[in-house]
């Protein structure tokens, strides 16, 4: 039966084919056999997963942000939350995931919403640890469009802390990262506390 199904992944193929060869020898540096049936395809199915989880490195969130921005006199918050987020920690090369809640208090510009979203999945497909990944997203939205503040907070769980380790199956991790007015003025601040709150989801 024909199938009208077609994959197409772009990846670059002598990277792939380098790092096939560094995972075929991890299997069997773990004791397992490269060579039987069910690992035939592994080395390459890992070395595009792994090309795929970080291709933040070869984006520019500068420049995603700098892509839609628009003059407008608007004032009062913007905020994008919930946005999911998948990493990998750079310690332990395991994934966290969470969710990011990314605010900004126009200063003449705005950037299309799915830009942020952008920018927060960009940082988010490198190795990473949560704390720099909060301040490098503060600090992108910041640089673009130069706002009057910026929030950015992100609630994440590690699973380099509930399947190693500690192994506390429950626990998460919240960072939070301001700019501008809200650092400088509570109310500000506690207002973008409250809408991202668990009672207004």
């Amino acid at each position: 039966m024909e199938t009208r199904y077609k994959r197409e992944d772009i990846y670059d193929p002598a990277t792939i084919e380098e790092l096939k060869v560094h995972y075929r020898e991890i299997l069997r540096l773990l004791g397992e056999d490269p060579e039987r049936e069910g690992l035939l395809k592994t080395p390459e199915r890992v070395a595009k997963a792994m090309s795929f989880i970080t291709k933040g490195y070869t984006e520019d969130p500068v420049a995603i942000l700098h892509s839609a921005i628009f003059r407008e006199e608007y004032k009062q918050m913007v905020l994008v939350k919930d946005i999911e987020l998948y990493s990998v920690c750079e310690h332990h090369m395991l994934p966290f995931y969470g969710k990011a809640h990314v605010a900004y208090i126009p200063n003449g510009y705005i950037t299309g919403l799915s830009k942020i979203a952008r920018v927060v999945e960009c940082f988010a497909r490198r190795l990473q640890v949560q704390e720099r990944m909060t301040v490098q997203i503060r600090d992108c939205i910041q640089e673009a469009l130069n706002p009057m503040g910026v929030a950015v907070v992100i609630e994440a769980n590690h699973m380099c802390m509930q399947m190693r380790g500690v192994e506390k199956q429950s626990s998460a991790t919240t960072t939070s990262a301001f700019t501008g007015i809200f650092l400088s003025d509570h109310r500000t601040r506690e207002e973008f506390m409250t809408l991202i709150s668990n009672k207004y989801r």
